[in-house]
């Protein structure tokens, strides 16, 4: 049986969209290294504001 790992042992990370701290989940753990944002909306916002600079 395998062990539990307590949520405050997991790693974290700082959303480069809004900066606030989100931590590990099982569905990125394949690719946990290009994981730059919390959420889907944090991402769809941060696409905005560069095409925006773009500009």
């Amino acid at each position: 049986m395998k062990k539990r790992i307590a949520k405050s042992d997991l790693p974290t990370k700082t959303c480069t969209a809004c900066g606030r701290p989100f931590a590990w989940r099982k569905k990125w753990e394949r690719d946990w290294d290009s994981v730059k944002t919390c959420s889907d909306r944090c991402r769809s916002d941060l696409r905005r504001r560069t095409r925006e600079s773009s500009k």
